[in-house]
C-alpha cells in the first residue's frame, strides 16, 4: 500500500472491466484517498455500491468530478467528447483528466476543446483487458506487467505527467509516453486489426452453410477458440474504436490484404518454401512476446485441466 495517496480524490466515470479494475487496484494500493464512481446505468451504479468498489456512488458525471484531483473516463471513446463537455464546468483547478480508450487521436481532438485551462488533460491507454465486461469482471491484478501508454501534449505539465505515471506504476503497469497519432498506428496493428480479423473469422464460421453452428462449437480447435475470445469483446467499445481510428486501421488493413494475397498465391502455386519462410519469420514474433513477459509459455496458456480418470479396470495387453 502507498505511504501517502498520490491523488486525494479519484473520480471514475464508467465502471466496467477497466473502471472496476482501477477501483479495486486503487483501494488495494491506497493511491487515492477516496474514490467516487458513477455509471450511465442505474443497475450498474447499484452493483458498484453492492461491491463496495467506491467510497461513494453518485448519479451524475458532474457530481462525480466535483472536488476530484484525478478524473478517469472509463467509457467508449465515442462518448468522451460529450462527457468532457458535461463535466468541464465542475472540474477542480489543477485536476488531472484522463481516459482509458484504445484510440488516442480522436479522444484528444474531442475532449481537449471542452476542458478549461486550469486542468491537465493526459489521454491514457492501459493495454490490458479481457473479453468480459461490467463491474463484476474487474480485478486488481489486471494491469500488472502491462503497458499503460500516455499521450500528453507538448504543453502538459511535467508534474501532472509524473503523478499519473506514478498512479499507473502503483498498479504494476509499465508506462510509456508517445504521440496520439503514433499510438493509434501502433495499436492499429497490435490490437485493432486482430480484433477485426477475429470478428470476421467468427462471423464467417457462423455463416457457413456446410458446417452447422453446433459443429463449429463442438470441434473448435485452439486457434478458432482463441479468436472467439477476442470476438466476444464489448461491441460498443469496438464499434467506436474502428470508427475513431479508421485511417490507421485502413492503412494496416491494406498492408494485411497485400500479405494475404502473397500467401494465397503461395498456396495456389504449391510454393512450400514461401509458406515455410513466412511462418518461420512470424514465429519469431511470438518468441519475442514471450521474452518480454507479455504472455505465458505454459502449455495451453496455463489453462487448468481436469485430471485423467483412472482406468475402470487394470490394463492388460493380453
Amino acid at each position: 500500500m502507498s505511504e501517502a495517496p498520490i491523488f486525494q480524490r479519484l473520480a471514475l466515470i464508467g465502471v466496467g472491466l477497466i473502471g472496476s479494475s482501477i477501483a479495486r487496484a486503487a483501494r488495494l494500493t491506497g493511491v487515492a484517498g477516496s474514490i467516487v464512481a458513477t455509471a450511465r446505468s442505474e443497475a450498474t451504479r447499484k452493483r458498484v455500491a453492492e461491491l463496495k468498489l467506491a467510497n461513494a456512488v453518485v448519479d451524475t458525471n458532474a457530481e462525480a468530478v466535483a472536488g476530484a484531483d484525478l478524473v478517469i473516463m472509463c467509457i467508449p471513446v465515442g462518448a468522451c467528447g460529450e462527457t468532457a463537455r458535461q463535466i468541464a464546468p465542475h472540474l477542480a483547478r489543477g485536476a488531472v483528466i484522463s481516459d482509458v480508450g484504445s484510440v488516442k487521436g480522436s479522444v484528444a481532438r474531442d475532449v481537449a476543446p471542452h476542458l478549461p485551462d486550469h486542468v491537465h488533460f493526459i489521454p491514457a491507454h492501459p493495454v490490458a483487458g479481457t473479453e468480459h465486461s461490467g463491474p463484476d469482471a474487474g480485478f486488481a491484478e489486471l494491469f500488472i506487467n502491462r503497458w499503460c501508454i500516455l499521450t500528453p501534449s507538448a504543453e502538459t505539465s511535467a508534474h501532472a505527467i509524473e503523478r499519473l505515471t506514478a498512479f499507473w506504476k502503483a498498479f504494476g503497469a509499465k508506462v510509456e509516453c508517445m504521440s496520439p497519432d503514433h499510438h493509434d498506428l501502433v495499436l492499429a496493428i497490435t490490437s485493432h486489426l486482430p480484433h477485426l480479423i477475429a470478428y470476421t473469422i467468427v462471423g464467417t464460421a457462423e455463416e457457413l452453410g456446410q458446417v452447422t453452428s453446433s459443429e463449429v462449437i463442438k470441434f473448435s480447435a485452439g486457434g478458432f477458440r482463441d479468436f472467439t475470445r477476442i470476438a466476444a469483446s464489448d461491441p460498443t467499445m469496438w464499434r467506436d474504436v474502428f470508427l475513431s481510428n479508421k485511417d490507421a486501421v485502413l492503412e494496416m488493413l491494406g498492408t494485411f490484404n497485400e500479405d494475404l494475397s502473397k500467401l494465397t498465391r503461395a498456396i495456389r502455386r504449391g510454393d512450400g518454401q514461401a509458406l515455410f519462410d513466412h511462418f518461420a519469420r512470424t514465429r519469431a514474433i511470438r518468441r519475442g512476446i514471450l521474452d518480454v513477459g507479455q504472455d505465458s509459455s505454459a502449455p495451453d496458456f496455463g489453462r487448468p485441466h481436469a485430471e485423467l480418470p483412472p482406468l475402470p479396470r487394470p490394463y492388460s495387453s493380453e
